[in-house]
């Protein structure tokens, strides 16, 4: 293996209001075609569609679109939902992710990777890793821990699972 291939990460790309972004594939546990399933919770932060039961497991589903200020999505026939996983502690936190479209698995080096600008990015600096460069363009590289504020999110589940208690047969 040769030391570019080493340090390629792999990144999920998806669109929200005509934008692209992308988060690890690491942290992308599946991808599921949107429904009308997704179950309002009355008092959730506005970014809070609503939960979703994904094989038993109570699921909140965050609108990005509402989260980087840009109106609700509409659900189209491409609307999916991604699931993602994000480690704090000991704790696994299962969440969804609305999107209007996923697109790729990308590659990228270091090199590729640019800090994100201090303007002119419809979404907050903080929640940006950095910026990939993809042929022509740019892909916006989310900062799930800071994007989620887990503090809302975590109030809406029924419980938080520790991560040495899962069994790979258990995982959601």
């Amino acid at each position: 293996m040769d030391q570019a291939a080493a340090t390629l990460t792999q990144y999920l790309t998806f669109r929200v209001a005509e934008d692209d972004y992308a988060v690890g594939v690491l942290q992308v546990h599946e991808i599921i075609e949107y429904s009308d399933t997704i179950t309002r919770v009355p008092n959730a932060p506005p970014a809070v569609r609503g939960v979703l039961n994904l094989r038993g497991r109570v699921v909140p589903v965050i609108d990005l679109a509402l989260k980087f200020g840009l109106g609700a999505t509409i659900p189209s026939r491409r609307t999916c939902v991604i699931i993602v996983e994000l480690r704090t502690g000991n704790d696994l936190l299962v969440m969804g992710l609305l999107a209007d479209a996923v697109d790729q698995v990308i590659d990228l080096t270091p090199a590729d990777i640019q800090a994100p600008p201090a303007f002119g990015a419809r979404v907050r600096i903080e929640f940006l890793d950095g910026l990939g460069a993809v042929a022509d363009r740019f892909v916006m590289l989310l900062n799930l821990e800071h994007l989620l504020a887990l503090d809302e999110v975590t109030a809406l589940l029924p419980e938080r699972l520790p991560i040495a208690a899962l069994d790979p047969g258990q995982r959601p």
